[in-house]
C-alpha cells in the first residue's frame, strides 16, 4: 500500500492528546472581541474535544494522527 497523505490544512487545526482525543480551537475569537467580555474570551481561548461525530472525518483526513 503507498503512504497516506495528510489534509495540511487539517493538520493545522487539530492535535490529539494522549488519550487519543481530537482537540480543536473554539470558534469566534477572531475579530470583533470589543464588546466580548473578559470572561468569554478567555472561555473561548480554551481547546474543545471534537464531537464524536465529526470524529471519523477528521481522523480520515489525518491517518498518522
Amino acid at each position: 500500500m503507498p503512504k497516506l497523505k495528510t489534509r495540511k490544512a487539517a493538520a493545522k487545526r487539530f492535535r490529539a492528546t494522549g488519550s487519543g482525543k481530537i482537540m480543536r480551537r473554539k470558534a469566534f475569537k477572531n475579530h470583533l472581541l470589543e464588546h466580548k467580555s473578559s470572561n468569554k474570551k478567555r472561555q473561548l481561548s480554551k481547546m474543545a474535544v471534537v464531537n464524536e461525530r465529526d470524529e471519523e472525518n477528521v481522523r480520515g483526513m489525518l491517518p498518522y494522527l
